[in-house]
């Protein structure tokens, strides 16, 4: 972070926290929208840094230039979370090294590497994460969430398809606020709910939020919402960002009201 604040990553509050995401964003005016991000009240921004060999991505996307660029435009805390084939720990440290606050490794591709780059980054005293996609078996979060600050689990994309203007590529099948919970459960289990996050990354909105704060979510990531409508993506200095950020952060407040205690589930 460019000026020293409390951290909002990894210490779960009533308040349920806005993760903004720069999937959609207009990369020709990057810096103004994520200053309007940051006026308009998100908590963290949240970068997918992606080597163009994971899934079906056949290019990079947010590489060092792109973490560097917001470093300059933000004083919020930067996510940067790895969509990479095994990333290695020269990439962690460039990472690190261009202001990142937070990294998120991926559970699928890390392999046995995983434990050891949860210390490495640690060691380099920022927090750390992990993630995984909507259908990877929900106990593999399980022996890493002592170590963790948030886990972050994913809808699915059906990458196929071309996206539709205003609204998420992300599928929410009926069964995730079910996984969720599960998720919720084993970090109760294990006394850790009141001091690791639970994002949900894609898929949620205004309109659905509260039920899966009723589930455990305490951090929402959303990009299509904050950042794109029906005819096309939301401009600096239009007002349109910060509506959609005055919308969501409503909804997200409202339900931590109803769902949630200072720092767990009612």
């Amino acid at each position: 972070m460019s000026e020293q604040r409390e951290s909002r990553i990894g210490n779960p509050r009533r308040r349920v926290k806005l993760a903004a995401g720069l999937f959609w964003a207009d990369y020709a005016v990057l810096g103004a929208q994520i200053r309007e991000l940051e006026e308009a009240g998100a908590d963290w921004i949240h970068i997918e840094v992606r080597d163009g060999h994971y899934m079906q991505f056949a290019m990079p996307r947010g590489g060092i230039d792109i973490l560097e660029a917001a470093r300059q435009s933000t004083s919020l805390e930067i996510e940067a979370q790895l969509q990479m084939m095994r990333p290695t720990q020269d990439q962690l440290r460039q990472m690190i090294e261009a202001g990142v606050d937070l990294i998120s490794l991926p559970i699928e591709t890390s392999g046995e590497t995983i434990v050891e780059n949860i210390f490495f980054v640690k060691e380099h005293g920022i927090k750390v994460g992990v993630w995984g996609w909507e259908g990877i078996p929900l106990g593999n979060f399980e022996p890493l969430l002592p170590f963790v600050d948030i886990v972050e689990y994913e809808t699915w994309y059906p990458f196929w398809t071309p996206p539709q203007a205003g609204r998420s590529p992300h599928i929410v099948n009926p069964t995730f606020g079910k996984q969720l919970n599960q998720l919720h459960q084993m970090l109760k289990a294990a006394g850790l709910d009141s001091q690791v996050d639970l994002m949900m990354d894609g898929g949620v909105n205004a309109g659905n939020c509260a039920e899966f704060v009723k589930q455990g979510m305490t951090v929402a990531e959303m990009s299509s919402p904050l950042l794109k409508g029906p005819q096309g993506k939301f401009q600096p200095g239009t007002g349109e960002i910060g509506a959609a950020v005055a919308r969501v952060r409503q909804a997200l407040d409202a339900a931590g009201e109803r769902y949630r205690m200072e720092k767990t589930l009612i």
